[in-house]
C-alpha cells in the first residue's frame, strides 16, 4: 500500500497548504520598505550624516565612528518603528550558507532599567565566536575570536522582528573567513583596472561596476514525501529511483501554465523579496517536471550576490507554509535536467554606459571591442581557476551532462563578432598601419549597432556565452553562492585589464598612435585566445576531441580541479591582485577539500543505512513472500505443472537474490574503502582518495536497488519513486 500510503500523505499536507496574503498596493508602493535603504537614511539620518554615508557608498570611502553612531541611532529607531526588537551582523562564512548571532535592543540603565540602546560601535564591529566556522587550518579552533565589520555599500534589511546588519567577517588576525571580504577586493580591483582603460575612451568615467543578475532554478517536493525520503532530508537529491516512464521526454512543463499550488508559493515568496528590495522579475516552469526558476533585474555585484543568499532563504522558509521543500542541489534526481543559477555578468561606468554593450559610433564600439576582447583574454588565460570556481561536488553531477554546458570551459560569441575579430586579426598588420587599413576597421566595427542582437544568439551548451551586451556564466551551480565564482571572475578580468593597459601604454610610448597601438594588442590578445573560442555544440563528443586538440582541459574531477587554484596564474591573479594573501587562499582551498570528502562521506554513509536497513529488508520480504507461493504451487499442482508455474518466480527470486548479494557484497567494500581514506591525514589525498575509491560505489550501489525497485511488489517498496516526487498537484 506504499502508493495510496504516500498519495494519503501528499493529499494531507496539500490540503493544509495556506494561499498567499498577498498586498493590495502596486509592487512599487511596497517595494523596499523592509530596507534601510538611502531614502529611509535621508529622512532618518541628519543631513551630513547621510551625505558621508552616501560618499561611502559610492566612492567606498571610510566612516567616522562619529557618523557610525549618527546611522546606529537612525537605524535603531526606523527598526523600532517598524517592530523589531533584535539586531544582527548577517555574513557569508564558507559554508555557503549565511549566519548571523541575534542581539536584542536592549542595555541596563543604573537609572531607567531596561532601555532600547544600539551604538555606532555595535553597528560597525562585532565579536561573534569563530571557532566552528571553516578556516582550512588559518586558526585553531582554540581562537575563537572573529570580526564582523559592516558593509555601507549594502542595505541593512529587516527579517521577521531582527534588524540584519551585512558584514565581511575575518579571523582575529585578519584573515578572510567569508566570501563578502574577497568579492568586495575583487570588485574594487575591476573597478580600478576598468577606469584606467576607460580613460583611453571617455575621461568622464570614474567608475566602473561590476552587474550582476542569476537565474535561479530549483525543485519544489511535497513535504510529506520529501520527509519520506531519507537521502533527500540528509544528502539533498535521491540516492536511489528508477526513472519515471514520463518525466521531461514531451517538453511538456517547459513554460507551461504554473500549478495553482506553486503559483501561491511564488507569488507569497516574491512578495517577501520585494519588501526587501530584490527586484524579482521572472518566473516560469523549467524543462524537468517540479523545477521551476526566478530571475531579478541586474544589480551591482556585490548587492545581488546578498540578495541571491538572501531570497534562498526566504525561499526555503515560504515553501514550509505551502508544505513544499525547496531542493536548491545541482541534480537531485536522475535522468532529468539538473538545476544551475546562469550568472549574467557585464559592466558599467558611472556614465552609464554598459561596457559590454555595441555603441552607436566607432569610439563607443573600440571600447566595446576592447573590453570584449580582454574578457575573452581573461576567460583563456585562466579558464583552470574559473572551473575551479564553480566545479563543488553537487555541481559534479551537472556539468557534463546534455542539459548543462560541459566541463570544458568555452566562449561563445555568435557569427558576427566571431568574424569581426577574424577581419580584425587579418587587417591589423603589426606595423604601422595605412590610413585605409584604420578607416576600414573604423567603419567595420561601426557597423555593430545595427546587426549584432538579431546575430548574437544564446548558446545553451557554452560555459561561457555572450548575449547582446553581457556574458552568461552558465556553470554556476544553483546551489551554490554566486561569490566565488563573481571573485575569480572580476580578479581574473581586472588583471587582464591591468596588462593590457600596460602593453598599449608601452606602444604608445614608442610613438604609436592610441587606436592604432589598441588594434595592435587587441589582435595579438584575439590570437592567443582563439582556443577558447567556439561556436558549436559543446555537448557534442567531437567537441571534445577539438578541445583536447587546442589544450582546452576537461577535468570532471572536484579533488583534481580545486588543485588550480594554487597554480602560478591563479597565483597571480588572486594573490598579486590584492584579493587574497598565500595564507587566505590556500585555507579556502583547504576548506573545499574537506566539504568535498565530507558531501561524499554523508552520502555513501546515507545510502548505506538505507541499502542495508530500508533496501534489502523489503527485498527479502518480498522474495519470501515469492518462496511462499511456490510452496504453495507445489501442494495443489502435479510435478509438470508446478515445474511450468513455478520457473518464472525461481527466476524472480534469483534475480532478487543475487541484487541483495551485490548490494551487501558492494555496502561492505564500500565502508571499507571509507575506512582507509579516514586515516588519511592529508586532506587534498583524502579527498582524493573519497573521490577515487568510495564515490563509485553510489552508483554501483544504486544500479541494483533500481533493479529491484522494478521487481519488487510495489505497495511493499519503502520509499516514493520517482513517478509521486516529480509531478505536484
Amino acid at each position: 500500500m506504499a502508493e495510496l500510503r504516500f498519495s494519503a500523505l501528499r493529499e494531507v499536507f496539500s490540503r493544509q497548504a495556506v494561499s498567499p496574503d498577498l498586498p493590495k498596493e502596486k509592487i512599487s508602493e511596497y517595494y523596499g520598505v523592509n530596507v534601510f535603504d538611502l531614502p529611509k537614511m535621508e529622512r532618518y539620518l541628519p543631513r551630513g550624516t547621510y551625505l558621508s554615508v552616501k560618499e561611502a557608498i559610492d566612492s567606498g570611502t571610510t566612516i567616522s565612528r562619529e557618523v557610525a553612531d549618527k546611522v546606529a541611532t537612525g537605524m535603531k529607531a526606523w527598526a523600532i518603528e517598524k517592530g523589531v526588537t533584535h539586531y544582527t551582523h548577517w555574513f557569508h562564512p564558507l559554508t555557503d550558507a549565511t549566519a548571523e548571532k541575534h542581539d536584542a535592543f536592549i542595555e541596563r540603565n543604573d537609572y531607567e532599567g531596561l532601555v532600547e540602546s544600539f551604538s555606532g560601535e555595535l553597528l560597525v564591529q562585532q565579536e561573534p565566536d569563530a571557532s566552528s566556522f571553516p578556516s582550512g587550518g588559518i586558526r585553531n579552533t582554540f581562537e575563537a575570536r572573529g570580526y564582523t565589520a559592516w558593509d555601507v555599500s549594502s542595505p541593512a534589511f529587516i527579517v521577521g522582528t531582527t534588524l540584519c546588519i551585512p558584514t565581511v567577517f575575518v579571523s582575529y588576525t585578519g584573515d578572510a573567513l567569508d566570501y563578502k571580504t574577497p568579492l568586495l577586493k575583487a570588485l574594487y580591483a575591476l573597478d580600478r583596472a576598468a577606469v584606467d582603460v576607460c580613460q583611453y575612451f571617455d575621461k568622464n568615467v570614474k567608475k566602473v561596476i561590476a552587474t550582476l543578475g542569476w537565474e535561479q532554478e530549483y525543485f519544489l517536493i511535497d513535504e510529506a514525501l520529501y520527509y519520506a525520503r531519507p537521502d533527500l532530508v540528509l544528502a539533498d537529491r535521491t540516492l536511489m529511483g528508477h526513472q519515471s516512464s514520463k518525466d521531461q521526454q514531451l517538453a511538456d512543463h517547459y513554460f507551461s501554465s504554473i500549478p495553482e499550488r506553486v503559483m501561491a508559493f511564488m507569488e507569497d515568496f516574491e512578495v517577501e523579496a520585494y519588501k526587501l528590495g530584490i527586484p524579482v522579475k521572472t518566473r516560469h516552469n523549467e524543462v524537468a517536471p517540479n523545477q521551476f526558476e526566478c530571475a531579478p533585474l541586474f544589480e551591482e555585484a556585490n548587492l545581488s550576490v546578498d540578495h541571491n543568499q538572501l531570497i534562498m532563504d526566504i525561499m526555503k522558509r515560504i515553501a514550509r507554509k505551502h508544505k513544499f521543500r525547496v531542493l536548491f542541489h545541482e541534480k537531485p534526481f536522475a535522468g532529468i535536467n539538473g538545476s544551475g543559477k546562469h550568472s549574467n555578468w557585464s559592466m558599467v561606468t558611472n556614465t552609464g554606459i554598459n561596457l559590454l554593450a555595441p555603441a552607436k559610433n566607432p569610439k563607443g564600439n573600440l571600447q566595446f571591442l576592447t573590453f570584449l576582447v580582454t574578457v575573452i583574454k581573461a576567460v583563456n588565460d585562466n579558464q583552470d581557476l574559473l572551473r575551479a570556481s564553480v566545479l563543488t561536488e553537487t555541481n559534479s553531477y551537472r556539468l557534463g551532462g546534455n542539459e548543462a554546458p560541459p566541463a570544458i570551459m568555452s566562449v561563445f560569441l555568435g557569427s558576427y563578432l566571431t568574424a569581426m575579430l577574424d577581419d580584425i586579426v587579418e587587417k591589423v598588420t603589426g606595423k604601422k598601419m595605412t590610413p585605409a587599413e584604420k578607416t576600414e576597421l573604423k567603419l567595420g566595427i561601426g557597423k555593430i549597432p545595427e546587426i549584432l542582437l538579431d546575430n548574437t544568439d544564446r548558446n545553451r551548451t557554452s560555459p561561457f556565452a555572450f548575449t547582446g551586451n553581457r556574458f552568461e556564466f552558465r556553470a554556476v551551480g544553483s546551489s551554490a553562492s554566486c561569490a566565488p565564482a563573481m571573485i575569480v571572475l572580476n580578479a581574473a578580468v581586472a588583471d587582464t585589464l591591468r596588462t593590457f593597459k600596460k602593453e598599449a601604454d608601452s606602444l604608445i610610448a614608442k610613438g604609436i598612435k592610441k587606436d592604432e597601438a589598441i588594434f595592435q594588442v587587441l589582435k595579438r590578445y584575439i590570437v592567443e585566445s582563439s582556443p577558447i573560442r567556439f561556436e558549436g555544440d559543446g555537448y557534442s563528443g567531437k567537441w571534445e576531441k577539438e578541445a583536447m586538440k587546442r589544450g582546452l582541459k576537461n577535468i570532471k574531477s572536484v579533488p583534481g580541479s580545486l588543485n588550480y587554484y594554487l597554480s602560478k596564474q591563479a597565483r597571480k591573479v588572486l594573490i598579486d591582485g590584492g584579493i587574497f594573501t598565500l595564507r587566505e587562499l590556500e585555507g579556502r582551498v583547504g576548506v573545499e577539500y574537506e566539504k568535498h570528502t565530507k558531501k561524499v562521506q554523508i552520502e555513501a554513509r546515507v545510502l548505506g543505512d538505507l541499502a542495508i536497513n530500508h533496501i534489502v529488508p523489503t527485498a527479502i520480504k518480498y522474495m519470501t513472500e515469492l518462496l511462499e507461493n511456490i510452496k504453495s504451487l507445489a501442494m495443489v499442482f502435479n510435478e509438470i505443472e508446478f515445474e511450468r508455474l513455478a520457473g518464472a518466480r525461481k527466476e524472480v527470486i534469483i534475480g532478487i537474490s543475487d541484487h541483495i548479494s551485490m548490494i551487501k557484497k558492494l555496502v561492505n567494500e564500500m565502508i571499507d574503502e571509507r575506512r582507509k581514506a579516514n586515516v588519511i591525514e592529508n586532506i587534498v589525498e583524502r579527498s582524493f582518495a573519497y573521490e577515487k575509491n568510495v564515490k563509485p560505489y553510489l552508483e554501483k550501489i544504486r544500479y541494483h536497488i533500481d533493479r529491484l525497485e522494478l521487481t519488487v511488489d510495489n505497495e511493499i517498496w519503502p520509499l516514493p519513486k520517482y513517478r509521486e516526487l516529480l509531478f505536484t498537484r
